[in-house]
């Protein structure tokens, strides 16, 4: 097994047991590109020099600093440095760093997408650990809620949220999550989308269409098109082959479609008879209808020919 990226202890109120959190995501290989000198070819490297050579506006290079002279530096005033030392980092008082203290339990829909930041997986440290680990992990599944407390690592401390992995599963998850003020006021960005009165035939059509797409969601049939399109092209320069080029797309010389129409297409229903073809309107479709008769189109009623020779 891979190196935990952090070990310590998880603890609700008197109940600790040790925990060790792996991170849940890796870097597959992918195209990697170089800063290179169009005029020579040949690769551009950065180096570190002080920032006096640099202001100092001639083209001299400047003296290269080695990487056991920088050390970290807080700026307290405009040129003026404090200078921390990466021992004294280590020994900062953060409790967080090695226990990981559950302050509260929430429920698992509580946890908003837009919070979520990384995921870990959560194993007990070592077999003495996991009776009280499966426990909690349990009570945690039937109550349907998460832990939520604070880890630190990276240089910082983390709201973590820790929750089972899954009915079938015997680990649990932890996920850090953003702070309020690193997420954007939502309202600076909703509050000018424009009221619209919903149409009901639409949103049946709407929630027909949703029905029909919907599945059971398989990560794995997804994959980086982007990084498909960058291979296709490094391989064609490398063959000197054609480049392939995106292309526009064409646009239909036929009417513009309207959301009903295209509601209507996107569920098998056929077009409507237009206003100068028919001279009555055509029936309303539902999403019950729909589904009764089938996707197709829904044809309105026949009038009586007794009731019209009566008349």
């Amino acid at each position: 097994m891979a190196r935990p990226y952090w070990s310590g202890q998880l603890q609700i109120s008197l109940v600790s047991f040790g925990v060790s959190l792996y991170s849940a995501t890796e870097t597959k290989e992918k195209i990697a590109f170089h800063q290179i000198s169009r005029s020579t070819g040949e690769r551009v490297r950065h180096q570190k020099v002080l920032n006096s050579s640099v202001e100092r506006g001639n083209d001299a290079p400047g003296s290269v600093v080695r990487a056991d002279e920088i050390v970290k530096g807080y700026e307290y005033s405009r040129g003026q440095y404090v200078i921390v030392e990466p021992t004294e980092l280590e020994n900062l008082r953060v409790p967080s760093k090695r226990v990981i203290e559950v302050t509260q339990f929430i429920q698992m829909a509580e946890l908003n997408p837009e919070y979520i930041e990384k995921p870990y997986f959560v194993v007990p440290q070592n077999d003495a650990q996991a009776e009280a680990f499966a426990v909690v992990r349990r009570a945690l599944l039937n109550a349907g809620k998460a832990a939520i407390g604070k880890v630190s690592f990276s240089g910082r401390e983390n709201i973590v949220a820790v929750l089972p992995a899954g009915q079938d599963l015997r680990g649990m998850m932890a996920y850090t999550l953003r702070y309020q003020n690193e997420l954007k006021n939502q309202n600076d960005f909703f509050r000018d989308i424009k009221p619209v009165e919903i149409n009901e035939e639409m949103l049946e059509l709407a929630e027909s269409l949703i029905k029909k797409k919907s599945t059971r969601f398989d990560i794995s049939k997804f994959e980086d098109g982007y990084e498909l399109a960058l291979k296709e092209l490094v391989t064609a320069k490398i063959n000197h082959l054609p480049v392939p080029k995106d292309e526009a797309p064409t646009r239909s010389g036929g009417k513009v479609i309207g959301l009903m129409d295209a509601l209507r297409k996107s569920i098998g229903v056929k077009d409507a008879a237009s206003p100068k073809s028919a001279k009555k309107p055509p029936a309303r479709v539902t999403a019950k209808e729909i589904g009764r008769q089938g996707i197709g189109l829904v044809k309105p009623a026949l009038r009586s020919t007794a009731r019209r020779k009566s008349a």
